[in-house]
């Protein structure tokens, strides 16, 4: 059985940061599992700097922008796998199913969250994912980033009533929401 942990927070609130250094402590073959896109140069200077940050050849770096589970479920274990980052790929998810006239709303991204949280119970190792809270600032002018928001906070939801633990970094500094019963 897998061990779950949703790291969150703030744009460039150190959560990144925060969980590339809390699976560095784990013992393991190390996998990244990379949601972004390179859409445009200075999105290919960020994954640059990323990628640099875990030059030291312990991480076998993933580019999966849709299929996670699959891609969870196809690791050896034990290991650590680190999300980089959930609120990429529900944009990705998003603009597939724009792209392919498909509808995706509540149902979809539950279906696709519960399929996740499925793969990592049957992964044995540390899984540990991150993504943006996007739900503290204004409401968006737009029904799309509405949509989007929307998604993003079910999503982050379903993750962590499931997760083992739950931690918010707010200025680089965590805040523990949700710890293990073991600790």
């Amino acid at each position: 059985m897998g061990r779950l942990i949703l790291v969150t927070g703030g744009a460039r609130s150190g959560k990144s940061d925060y969980a590339l250094t809390r699976a560095q402590a784990l013992s393991g073959p190390h996998f990244f599992l990379a949601t972004c896109p390179v859409i445009d140069s200075e999105m290919d200077d960020r994954i640059a700097r990323h990628k640099a940050d875990r030059k030291n050849g312990r991480w076998q770096t993933i580019e999966e922008e849709l299929e996670l589970a699959a891609t969870i479920s196809s690791l050896e274990s034990p290991s650590v796998c680190l999300i980089d980052c959930l609120t990429l790929w529900v944009n990705n998810l998003l603009y597939l199913a724009e792209k392919t006239n498909m509808c995706f709303g509540e149902p979809e991204i539950q279906a696709r969250a519960e399929a996740l949280i499925h793969a990592a119970d049957n992964y044995r190792g540390t899984l540990i994912c991150v993504s943006n809270e996007v739900g503290m600032g204004i409401v968006p002018d737009n029904a799309a980033a509405r949509v989007y928001r929307d998604l993003v906070g079910r999503c982050n939801r379903i993750l962590a009533e499931a997760a083992n633990e739950v931690i918010l970094v707010s200025c680089g500094l965590p805040l523990f929401l949700k710890k293990s019963a073991d600790e």
